[in-house]
């Protein structure tokens, strides 16, 4: 219920609401009808998802809710021993291996197949038991396997009895280990991301859209794009390196990870966190100017970056800025300015630190050092977008008398004194 409230609070003030369970429904009474028809028209362009499975809203029939008691005790679909598990926002790899350890504690598992559909990844788990698949559907839907990410979407499946031919990373009969596997003796190693831990969800990412932009989009993004990947190209390989294309990209989104295209050296690869955070850094960043090149950033064709070790992977780093205060973050996403801010900074820090730090990335035109809820900040006014692009990117991040100092672009157009 508090997910749904979330999705909804940022539109206007919600009067009633009933869950209507045995239908997976609800109804929901805005204070007027304004705000109801822009919470409508915001999620006709933004997907809403609770718990990792799609929300689809519209108009209700009913003028006015009148708030009973209610009988949820109906289901809405025919338990069976065998689950369907869809797995969303995979970040990681999921074998075998890794479902076993996560539905095992339910009761005796049988069999597991997994596949890739248009869907994403899915996988077929039989019980010995449906009072086993009922127990693990009810205590593992909507959690994730690895913290902020590969959230459980789970059915019961209509069929009888799971197929197995192989004991592999992709498929395993526990009751036949004499199987042979098809990879002829040789198996993939599954990388150790420590013990698997069950996490609630944070604040659905259409919740912090919707408050952010205060329930509408920047002009020129649809909030409809899946694509996490983006591809950017005209890169100057001999000043660019993983670290520095983070700081700039994770001004839009997280960042999973980065792989310089050794091939192309002015090429790279950068999947984002989601599709809407890839759309922010395509619409900010397409033209930017960076090093004296002009970058070229476009969707690319792989949904992701595969592991190994010409990648640099960022998805636990602190340095994400979107694990916290999202929405914040994303009413900040613009194209580069010539003003940089500068925060996290020590408290005895000097105006004249401030420019030796910055300095040599281009023509400084003006400086305000100040104070905000007693924590130093600055503001850095630069000739051109592309020094203050330079010296975002070269110093984000960067350690100043122990301090991590966070640079963003700045929308303000001049720096007055009475700022």
């Amino acid at each position: 219920m508090n997910d749904l409230l979330q999705l909804f609070q940022p539109f206007g003030v919600i009067t009633k609401l009933v869950m209507l369970r045995a239908k997976n429904q609800a109804l929901l009474q805005m204070q007027d009808v304004a705000s109801a028809i822009n919470a409508l028209q915001f999620y006709t362009n933004v997907q809403p998802t609770i718990r990792g499975r799609n929300v689809y809203v519209q108009f209700s029939s009913h003028q006015e809710l009148t708030t009973m008691d209610q009988n949820t005790q109906g289901r809405g679909d025919e338990p069976n021993r065998i689950l369907l598990v869809t797995i969303h926002h995979m970040l990681y790899p999921i074998t075998v291996e890794v479902l076993h350890q996560v539905f095992s504690p339910h009761g005796f598992v049988e069999k597991i197949v997994t596949f890739q559909k248009s869907a994403g990844f899915q996988a077929l788990i039989q019980y010995q038991s449906r009072q086993c698949a009922v127990q693990a559907r009810t205590s593992l839907q909507g959690r994730n396997i690895y913290d902020g990410c590969c959230q459980l979407d789970i059915q019961f499946s209509n069929l009888d009895e799971l197929q197995v031919n192989y004991n592999n990373d992709r498929s395993r009969d526990f009751t036949n280990p004499n199987l042979p596997s098809e990879q002829k003796g040789r198996s993939s190693q599954q990388p150790a991301y420590g013990d698997v831990g069950m996490y609630a969800l944070e604040m659905p990412n259409a919740a912090a859209i919707a408050a952010a932009f205060g329930g509408g989009l920047p002009p020129g993004i649809s909030g409809t794009n899946d694509r996490c990947t983006v591809l950017v190209s005209n890169l100057n390989p001999d000043k660019i390196d993983e670290d520095k294309l983070f700081n700039l990209f994770s001004l839009y989104g997280n960042i999973v990870r980065i792989k310089l295209l050794r091939n192309k050296p002015d090429h790279a690869l950068v999947q984002m966190g989601d599709g809407f955070q890839a759309e922010l850094a395509v619409h900010f960043l397409k033209g930017a100017m960076l090093f004296g090149k002009r970058m070229e950033v476009n969707f690319s064709k792989h949904p992701n970056i595969t592991q190994g070790a010409d990648t640099h992977e960022y998805m636990n780093s602190n340095l994400n800025r979107f694990n916290r205060n999202a929405a914040k973050n994303y009413r900040y996403c613009c194209s580069p300015t010539k003003m940089i801010h500068l925060s996290t900074l020590p408290q005895d820090i000097t105006e004249e630190e401030i420019v030796s730090l910055v300095e040599e990335h281009g023509t400084i035109v003006n400086t305000k050092l100040f104070e905000m809820n007693g924590k130093k900040q600055a503001l850095v006014l630069f000739e051109t977008e592309e020094e203050a692009t330079e010296a975002l990117v070269c110093k984000h991040a960067t350690s100043l008398s122990g301090s991590i100092v966070r640079i963003s672009f700045s929308q303000l157009q001049s720096i007055r004194e009475n700022q």
